[in-house]
């Protein structure tokens, strides 16, 4: 069952896998900060979770303005994200992890500033991850400056808010970077001429469980598959920024 509230201000995208300890405190959470005078709803994009997270998610959206799309096989964070985008019936969108990592007090200055830029974007100042990611994530930060250019800190941050033209303008064309989606995001949002602002956040400790994408033994591959995106990416936009 899904509770859906006609024509909603905002839409807040949420990919889940595993996430039955915490999910629900994630999106209670979530209610409690956002404004009161903001129309919202969730787009909850569950990804083949194993784990009770159904579940849970079917229980809340009987009470919490909420669509659910559900997979009963494993899809990637990144394909979830698309379909989440392509799911948009409000005009902005909210794209924020269900991990708890990102803290919901600091969505009001990303609405207050929503008319100022095409995307807005966070600025993990203090990031709250293990240090392997954090220095893959910084070494991977010099090579895509290197191409791209993009004039932000974190272009990995997932907590987006966009008007619904800029997401159904980039949801297709989001194909390149498995792991990566918000790299791949910032750099088409930039090569397509729409304006970022960055917003530092608190980067909060996962409420539960770890990471089962960015274990130690996967980065190196994940890393290569990195840079091989950027020369696609660059080779699909560059007639676009020549023109």
């Amino acid at each position: 069952m899904t509770n859906k509230i006609a024509t909603p201000d905002l839409e807040i995208l949420l990919p889940v896998h595993n996430e039955a300890e915490s999910i629900e405190a994630t999106i209670r959470e979530l209610c409690s900060q956002l404004p009161p005078d903001i129309n919202f709803g969730f787009i909850v994009c569950e990804d083949g979770s194993k784990d009770g997270t159904k579940a849970i998610l079917r229980r809340l959206s009987a009470e919490i303005p909420m669509r659910l799309n559900m997979s009963d096989e494993r899809k990637g964070y990144s394909q979830a994200v698309r379909e989440g985008m392509m799911m948009l019936e409000a005009d902005w969108l909210l794209c924020i992890d269900s991990d708890g990592q990102c803290d919901p007090k600091d969505f009001e200055r990303f609405w207050k500033a929503r008319n100022t830029a095409d995307v807005v974007l966070g600025w993990r100042v203090d990031r709250q991850d293990t240090l392997a990611r954090k220095l893959m994530s910084r070494f991977f930060y010099l090579v895509y400056q290197t191409v791209f250019r993009v004039p932000v800190h974190d272009p990995s941050c997932p907590y987006v808010l966009c008007s619904k033209r800029v997401a159904f303008c980039l949801s297709d064309e989001l194909r390149e970077m498995k792991e990566g989606l918000w790299w791949e995001f910032v750099a088409r949002a930039h090569r397509h001429g729409y304006s970022i602002v960055e917003i530092s956040v608190k980067h909060r400790l996962r409420a539960a469980g770890k990471t089962q994408v960015y274990l130690v033994r996967r980065m190196p591959a994940i890393f290569i598959r990195h840079v091989a995106a950027i020369s696609k990416i660059w080779l699909q936009t560059r007639k676009r920024t020549s023109e």
